[in-house]
């Protein structure tokens, strides 16, 4: 039985929900808000704006290790929700859904990741020597570029 693991974060933003909704539409905004160390690179071919089953394909550097990654998206809501799957990539399971929710005068973001890796007990170890908290690291990331780029409470986190 394969062991999967959650993330879950949530952010405020001072910006409009169609405007916020707007940039996640387009799979290339995706580089701006991932961290350098990534190497991230979005190849060509994904439409714009997204839409339900636009699959999405990525190049990205690991530790040094290259790594080719497509996801799909499985669900579409605009503007509320949407969700990617991992086709091909590292994890035996990555399931991403994006919320926005209109809130005061800005927007809710929430990401929850379900996710799994292969190889039993040495993917289970390698989640617990790193990619635990490499995941964190690169949400984390995302969090502080998207309170620079949309405006945000400093620390806001939940």
């Amino acid at each position: 039985m394969r062991k999967t693991y959650r993330l879950h974060r949530t952010q405020w933003v001072s910006r409009p929900l169609a405007e916020v909704f707007a940039f996640f539409s387009n799979a290339r905004n995706l580089e701006s808000i991932t961290p350098p160390w990534l190497r991230f690179e979005i190849l060509p071919g994904v439409p714009d704006p997204l839409t339900r089953g636009a699959a999405i394909r990525y190049r990205l550097h690991w530790h040094g290790l290259p790594i080719h990654w497509t996801t799909q998206i499985a669900r579409w809501e605009p503007p509320h929700e949407f969700e990617d799957l991992q086709v091909t990539g590292p994890y035996s399971l990555w399931r991403h859904v994006h919320q926005f929710a209109e809130e005061g005068v800005g927007t809710r973001l929430s990401d929850t990741v379900n996710y799994a890796l292969p190889f039993g007990w040495i993917g289970q170890l390698a989640h617990a020597l790193a990619v635990r908290r490499n995941i964190e690291q690169i949400f984390d990331f995302r969090q502080t570029r998207i309170r620079e780029m949309f405006g945000s409470p400093a620390g806001e986190r939940p």
